[in-house]
């Protein structure tokens, strides 16, 4: 089989299954999984696929996808889990915390409840309503509502957050390309994390394996603005290397 055909069945394997992996990929094609590692990596750098620790994932959404929260909710749950627990394992009694909208950062929310002197500031009303009946206290921007995130956004959120600072900022992502950067699809939201990274001293992103190696519309920070990852095992070697090449910390949970 030549190279070009064995790729166009890879991809076809991917679109029948949801996903591939290198070890049963070298079985089918009885070939090295040196070769198959090269494949997916041509395929990832050409678009088609979505390089994954092991194997690959599909291409992708375009970007303006804007998945609601309860889509995303059922996504990777136990990664964010993860990511969560390790994320409050940084946070210390006294400080005050930021949190962007997202599953991610919900996550986190749950897992700061117990704290009893902590101030979070967040756009999001579902996380507002998380720490609810807490000893933690809440900051809420303001704003114009985002029914697909919960989140408040516009210039009274802006102007809100810019009157304030913070120690931590816990910033959820869809996009993170090495390359070019933090993004979201949404142009209000964007604005409105500029801002939380402009406030926060030490800003980390908190996100799964599945949104690196994507582009949404609009960007929020160049990796430069981050300082630290927290994300899961799934992450590709070429995203973990270009992390660390751009100088950012990177957790692995």
């Amino acid at each position: 089989m030549l190279n070009e055909e064995r790729r166009r069945a890879i991809l076809d394997l991917l679109h029948r299954q949801g996903r591939v992996l290198v070890t049963e990929l070298s079985t089918h094609f009885d070939t090295s999984q040196v070769t198959i590692r090269k494949d997916l990596e041509l395929l990832h750098a050409q678009g088609l696929l979505h390089r994954s620790h092991g194997g690959a994932l599909p291409a992708r959404e375009g970007a303006l996808e804007d998945p609601t929260l309860r889509e995303k909710e059922k996504l990777h749950s136990q990664e964010k889990m993860r990511i969560a627990e390790n994320a409050a394992s940084r946070v210390k009694e006294g400080q005050v915390i930021i949190l962007d909208s997202g599953t991610t950062t919900t996550a986190i929310a749950r897992a700061l409840r117990s704290f009893q002197n902590l101030t979070i500031i967040t756009n999001a009303v579902n996380i507002a309503a998380e720490l609810s009946g807490t000893a933690v206290e809440v900051i809420l921007t303001g704003g114009t509502l985002r029914k697909n995130s919960f989140s408040l956004v516009g210039p009274i959120a802006e102007e809100t957050l810019r009157r304030l600072s913070a120690d931590l900022l816990f910033l959820g992502v869809d996009g993170f390309d090495p390359h070019y950067g933090l993004s979201t699809p949404n142009l209000l939201e964007a604005k409105v994390n500029r801002v939380m990274v402009e406030i926060a001293k030490h800003t980390f992103a908190v996100c799964d394996s599945s949104k690196f190696g994507r582009r949404s519309l609009s960007q929020i920070a160049p990796p430069s603005a981050i300082h630290e990852v927290i994300t899961d095992r799934g992450i590709a070697k070429s995203d973990l290397r270009n992390l660390k090449q751009a100088g950012i910390e990177v957790t692995l949970v």
